[in-house]
């Protein structure tokens, strides 16, 4: 039978252990970020539904997947074909329209990943979506630092935790016409190890995680 003063003391250092996953400290914020990135530290390019149609009015406009797609064909991500669209004009006047359509390829489908939707974003159909054409994985370098705990508006304790980052990026990221079209992706490889990036992270019963979770 354990005596009581032994009792006692493992008790103590229980208590002390359950306790040690509320601290705001290093070794809990960068478990806390090892997790997040686990799940959500790839970065997609919100290109989630397929096929993507290219009107010539984007064309003609220099639209964001006008830019991209091509650049996607060339390195044979995807792939485009001549098809028609019904479209309706502002009075609601029916016609057809002439578009590029452009669907993923074999060796597209390979980077087109299952994502869990974000916890934050219920209105964004982006961060909603459950899958995504992703062009690098982020994991944690190091905890730079994080802002003194405070209380949220439904009293749960929050911070901002600030890191540095390792990536690991898609083979094709490294042609020059991808960084130029998609400059987010140039902008984190680049980053790698010196770019600080925030995270909120609240506390939880089982101790810190990010807000996004």
């Amino acid at each position: 039978m354990m005596k009581p003063n032994l009792l006692c003391a493992a008790t103590l250092l229980l208590l002390a252990a359950c306790g040690s996953e509320q601290q705001a400290n290093l070794a809990n914020f960068s478990k806390g970020m090892n997790t997040y990135l686990a799940k959500r530290g790839d970065l997609c390019l919100a290109k989630n539904s397929w096929p993507i149609d290219v009107t010539p009015a984007e064309g003609s406009g220099g639209s964001r997947n006008a830019l991209q797609m091509p650049v996607l064909e060339k390195l044979g991500l995807v792939a485009s074909s001549a098809a028609t669209v019904e479209h309706s004009d502002e009075a609601g006047n029916p016609s057809t329209l002439q578009v590029r359509r452009y669907q993923l390829t074999d060796s597209g489908k390979r980077f087109y990943l299952a994502r869990e939707a974000h916890a934050q974003a219920p209105n964004n159909p982006y961060a909603a979506a459950g899958h995504d054409l992703c062009a690098l994985k982020l994991s944690l370098d190091k905890v730079i630092g994080w802002e003194t705990p405070t209380a949220q508006n439904k009293g749960a304790a929050a911070v901002v935790v600030t890191y540095t980052y390792k990536v690991a990026p898609a083979p094709w990221t490294s042609d020059a016409d991808v960084r130029r079209v998609f400059p987010v992706v140039d902008s984190l490889i680049r980053g790698a190890g010196v770019m600080q990036l925030k995270e909120p992270f609240v506390l939880t019963g089982t101790g810190w995680q990010a807000q996004d979770l």
